[in-house]
């Protein structure tokens, strides 16, 4: 699809900064606006006082604003952390989704709005090689602090289209859930978990870190029951997405 793109400056933004010795954007971010309507969000993602950006968002009928220029910093990610990076502002393209959200009347997400994200998205993606495991949702980076995209965003679908990845097929794990196992394999995907050394409170809420990361994976890759609890099904498909990641770094 053509793209119509309306240009909508934020001066919230700043240069990025060095991550690992690069300023490189690796790494594609998925929000909701979680706001009642697309102008509410707008001026909210360009008022100085909030100190919240995004590179682009993207209305119900496909409209995409661009906020900030891909080249600078926008403030969307805030506190995060994905496979060992915690700058993800700096590392990231944002891209805010026009939708309620979970506090406003939580809803699916138009097909017209779903096929500029997908076309925005593949062309981000193109352009700066950003690996597939690295097509985040902004609970991914951020679990128990955010939630969105939600449970109602088209992962499965959008990952036919080259946008992200699915596990085709889960993997039959023996015996008992195996929790050191399941942390273990969801570090290696990229989440933040008590067994990440280098996390502090600021990220993880020690009280409920393994709930709220197993929420998160579930928001994203088992959406029909996020419950935070780690069952065999959940179990397995931690498994199968490890096993996609490893290959997709490698």
């Amino acid at each position: 699809m053509t793209l119509t793109i309306k240009e909508h400056p934020s001066p919230n933004a700043g240069p990025r900064r060095p991550v690992n010795g690069e300023t490189r954007v690796r790494h594609l971010v998925m929000h909701y606006t979680g706001m009642a309507t697309c102008r509410n969000a707008l001026e909210r993602l360009c008022d100085p006082a909030f100190e919240v950006s995004a590179h682009y968002v993207i209305d119900e009928d496909g409209t995409v604003y661009r906020m900030v220029p891909e080249d600078l910093r926008a403030w969307h990610a805030g506190k995060s952390f994905w496979h060992g990076i915690r700058d993800i502002n700096s590392t990231s393209i944002g891209i805010e989704i026009v939708n309620p959200g979970h506090e406003y009347g939580y809803r699916a997400y138009p097909a017209a709005q779903i096929d500029a994200v997908m076309a925005l998205a593949s062309d981000i993606i193109a352009r700066h090689h950003v690996k597939a495991c690295d097509v985040l949702g902004h609970s991914d980076i951020a679990p128990g602090r955010k939630t969105d995209p939600g449970e109602l965003f088209p992962w499965q679908a959008l990952a036919a289209h080259g946008i992200g990845l699915w596990p085709e097929d889960t993997v039959t794990l023996a015996g008992h859930v195996d929790m050191t196992g399941a942390l273990r394999r969801l570090s290696e995907i990229g989440y933040a978990v008590p067994l990440t050394p280098e996390l502090g409170s600021d990220i993880l809420n020690p009280d409920s870190a393994v709930t709220d990361v197993v929420a998160s994976f579930q928001g994203r890759y088992r959406q029909r029951k996020v419950d935070g609890i780690l069952d065999a099904e959940t179990a397995a498909r931690i498994a199968a997405v490890a096993i996609k990641v490893a290959a997709g770094r490698s």
